[in-house]
């Protein structure tokens, strides 16, 4: 993990599917779930979303409100 990947859960969007446009950090965790169970994407989103499920099923998501507060979506 970079630190730089947390700042990216703040404000990336998810760029397909049902949650288009949400913010990565935003995500539920059933949906964080299933690509842990069925396989994250490749590559750099794949990375972010095994992150933003790390954090969600131990129950450190509020580690990155401070984060929210400087973050521009993108």
């Amino acid at each position: 993990m970079y630190p730089e990947d947390l700042e990216l859960l703040v404000s990336r969007t998810m760029p397909f599917g049902k949650y288009k446009g949400r913010l990565l950090a935003d995500l539920p965790g059933h949906y964080l779930n299933w690509f842990a169970r069925n396989g994250f994407p490749k590559g750099e989103l794949g990375r972010l979303l095994a992150l933003m499920h790390e954090l969600d099923h131990n129950g450190l998501s509020a580690l990155l409100a401070p984060l929210r507060k400087t973050a521009t979506p993108s």
